[in-house]
């Protein structure tokens, strides 16, 4: 994106930026706020604005902060013909902008400062980019590494994931990809955990002191792999926390409770002891009335919530496939088992190219059981 919008409220200033930098640049003008915003709307290439300050109705301050909001990315130049030093101030400290121009403004100036703003929006844009293939990737990368180490406790965030989904959405929570992130990840530290102990901690069996240890610190240790990820130093606070009580006891140690726990920990806190509670063979029913026993442990508006939007179990209709036929992105209604009877998959997961692959791998040595069942 490389176009600039100029907005003025006189039409012999616009047709001056038009006459002077047309040649340089790929340039439009807008008479006015309004007209800006408008043109903004139906056209998502402008990389820069300049603005007058002192313009009827919409001045240019009020029109440069509605900007910063709406697209944040677009580099932001004001100029005006009112110097004082509150006007700067202002300026910079609501409207965010990039330059301070005041006229008259010689053209070899402006044309300057507006390469400037271009590569300014190039490097914020470039780097943005970055940050995102980054963490897509990052994710990516921790996704499949469960599914591989850890293929029940990945079908089990991928289920936690739409519950958490359904109940964000009733509340109206910000930063949604946030919470639905960490109910994903939420069990990542489980690969650091024996797969002896990682199954008697899923069925609830008894386990010592050592091992109690080592599953009280999953969370510990799965926030410690999230929290060097650009962008989810958030999505490691709730994973941290997921496991702390209302009422301040629970892990971690020595740390509040109550609403000084993250939203997003809090909720999955509940999510996840009620998933819980459904694998050890509790229906939803009964499982939400033992979340109500325990005074203390969560946080009661959160639980309501979750109890309005999930009490009831909602069903998808079911159909069989051949092995040959499944495909990434379906979710299993059945375990996956060899002809021997030994588990591959439990069911609850939804397939991913690496649980494929691994399912390909025991299918070419042992033989898969079939028909399959998934959701359709």
């Amino acid at each position: 994106m490389t176009k600039i919008l100029c907005v003025d409220d006189e039409a012999n200033v616009l047709a001056g930026f038009q006459r002077g930098l047309r040649r340089q640049f790929e340039l439009e003008v807008a008479a006015g706020g309004d007209a800006a915003l408008a043109l903004l709307e139906k056209d998502t290439s402008f990389a820069v604005i300049v603005s007058d300050m002192r313009m009827p109705g919409m001045s240019g301050l009020q029109l440069l902060q509605r900007v910063k909001q709406r697209w944040p990315d677009i580099v932001r130049v004001m100029l005006t013909g009112n110097a004082d030093q509150q006007t700067a101030v202002d300026a910079v400290n609501e409207g965010a902008i990039f330059r301070f121009l005041t006229k008259p403004c010689p053209p070899d100036r402006l044309a300057a400062t507006l390469t400037a703003a271009l590569e300014q929006h190039r490097l914020l844009t470039a780097e943005r980019t970055l940050l995102e293939d980054t963490l897509h990737g990052s994710v990516r990368t921790l996704t499949d590494i469960l599914a591989l180490l850890a293929p029940e406790t990945f079908g089990r965030g991928q289920q936690l994931r739409e519950q958490m989904r359904a109940v964000a959405e009733s509340l109206q929570l910000p930063d949604r990809w946030e919470l639905e992130l960490a109910a994903m990840l939420h069990g990542l530290g489980q690969i650091a955990l024996p797969a002896e102990v990682a199954a008697r901690a899923r069925a609830g069996a008894a386990l010592s002191t050592a091992e109690e240890t080592m599953v009280r610190r999953v969370p510990e240790v799965g926030s410690n792999l999230l929290q060097h990820i650009p962008r989810l130093e958030n999505v490691a606070r709730m994973v941290l926390f997921q496991s702390k009580h209302y009422d301040g006891s629970g892990f971690p140690l020595d740390t509040p409770g109550g609403r000084a726990i993250p939203a997003g920990a809090r909720l999955l806190h509940v999510l996840v002891d009620l998933a819980q509670l459904e694998a050890r063979g509790s229906s939803r029913r009964e499982a939400l009335a033992q979340l109500r026993e325990r005074a203390g442990w969560y946080d009661p508006d959160l639980l309501l919530a979750a109890a309005a939007v999930l009490g009831g179990v909602a069903t998808r209709p079911v159909t069989t496939i051949a092995f040959k036929d499944l495909k990434p992105g379906q979710v299993l209604v059945s375990d996956v088992t060899t002809r021997d009877g030994l588990l591959i998959l439990a069911a609850g997961n939804r397939v991913s190219p690496g649980l494929l692959e691994r399912l390909r791998n025991f299918a070419a040595v042992s033989g898969v059981r079939e028909p399959l069942y998934v959701e359709v």
